[in-house]
């Protein structure tokens, strides 16, 4: 008899306890989900102007593009110029530190570029820039 409850106690303490560990790793997938951005597309392919003093942005959470056809673009979505403003203060709520980037293709019209810049700058968003090409 004494031997049966060895045998059982034996076979219960190789049994491997995975609960910490999916603890752990649900854990650090919250804090992941959390504190990632996420990559936002505007809809639209543009031909970016060239430009000689291009700088790097890497993160950028509002992007907006204009198409040849002077056609708003963003999260894959055509907007109206009066309707810029309310997306963005959308997208800003979503991520108050967030910068903006406007991709306007070389074809579309200046005067569009710089009422589209306006509309953001008017939602509070201080750091907007203008992706161009590398000359």
């Amino acid at each position: 008899m004494a031997r049966r409850n060895s045998f059982q106690q034996a076979a219960d303490e190789e049994d491997v306890n995975v609960t910490p560990l999916l603890d752990i790793v649900f854990i650090m997938l919250i804090f992941f989900i959390v504190t990632s951005t996420f990559v936002k597309e505007p809809g639209v392919e543009v031909m970016r102007p060239e430009a000689v003093t291009a700088e790097e942005r890497r993160l950028a959470s509002i992007i907006v593009a204009i198409s040849s056809e002077d056609e708003i673009w963003i999260n894959k979505e055509q907007v109206e110029l009066q309707e810029v403003r309310a997306v963005v203060e959308q997208l800003r709520r979503e991520n108050p530190k967030g910068t903006a980037v406007v991709q306007a293709d070389a074809e579309s019209k200046s005067r569009l570029l710089v009422e589209v810049v306006n509309q953001i700058r008017a939602t509070g968003v201080t750091d907007v820039a203008v992706s161009t090409e590398d000359a």
